[in-house]
């Protein structure tokens, strides 16, 4: 069973830790200043959640500290889906990933809240209520957007494609799927996509805007299980630079 919820904490944290670092680099070059701090303060969300993870992972399942979890491992050793390795592009793809990412993030916190995993339905409880302004804030400026001019419409709408086979590979199912439900430690995937497609087409729908077409062979599957987009070493090297410059450093 400990390998199961290792597994899913591996994932959860290594999609909040990538999450955090991508929407960090908004920090400086956001649209206008508010979200400039916005997406700098959501990062700093993102890389405290996967600190906490890797904690559970360092202190209740042997696992290094979250300092080598988070620096000093391999892209292949990540299971961060693909989606969240993508590079920001332009504000209106962050902003539907920020909408996709979180909504599904929020869920997935609100069902390990009931975890058997005490450790983990804990560090729900109190993330939730962070979560919940993330989602909030996307949801805002997702339907701002959908409904200013007509190029901001068709931005968004393209935006919406684009991102919308690459936000399904968050619900990529692992090994241990019916372990975790069987034991409840989770609710599993599938639920988790259900409550997610309710939750965003009402968003999307009463924004004016269409939710695309999914097509199966389509979905970004692969993160999951280490294999990863061309983006995530560079990232990595980017993250880890200054830490591989002397490992054993104390700082």
């Amino acid at each position: 069973m400990s390998n199961a919820i290792k597994d899913l904490l591996f994932k959860m944290a290594d999609d909040a830790l990538i999450i955090g670092h991508r929407n960090s680099e908004w920090t400086g070059i956001g649209p206008m200043l508010e979200e400039d701090l916005a997406f700098s303060s959501m990062a700093q969300d993102k890389i405290g959640h996967a600190q906490a993870l890797y904690t559970i992972l360092h202190e209740s399942f042997g696992e290094p500290s979250p300092d080598q979890l988070g620096f000093l491992r391999t892209e292949a050793a990540f299971r961060c889906c693909r989606f969240v390795e993508q590079p920001i592009g332009e504000y209106d793809f962050s902003i539907v990933r920020q909408f996709l990412f979180d909504h599904a993030e929020y869920i997935r916190y609100d069902l390990l809240a009931q975890s058997t995993c005490k450790p983990l339905a804990l560090l729900a409880k109190k993330v939730k209520g962070e979560i919940k302004y993330h989602v909030l804030h996307g949801d805002t400026f997702f339907k701002q957007l959908a409904q200013g001019t007509e190029e901001s419409k068709a931005r968004m709408q393209s935006a919406l494609r684009e991102a919308w086979h690459q936000a399904l590979g968050i619900f990529e199912k692992s090994e241990f799927e019916e372990e975790l439900i069987a034991q409840g430690v989770f609710a599993g995937e599938d639920e988790l996509k259900k409550r997610w497609l309710a939750k965003v087409t009402a968003v999307v729908e009463a924004a004016g805007l269409q939710i695309p077409e999914t097509i199966e062979s389509k979905i970004d599957f692969g993160g999951r299980r280490g294999y990863h987009s061309e983006y995530l070493k560079q990232l990595l090297d980017e993250m880890t630079e200054v830490v591989r410059l002397d490992i054993n450093a104390e700082w």
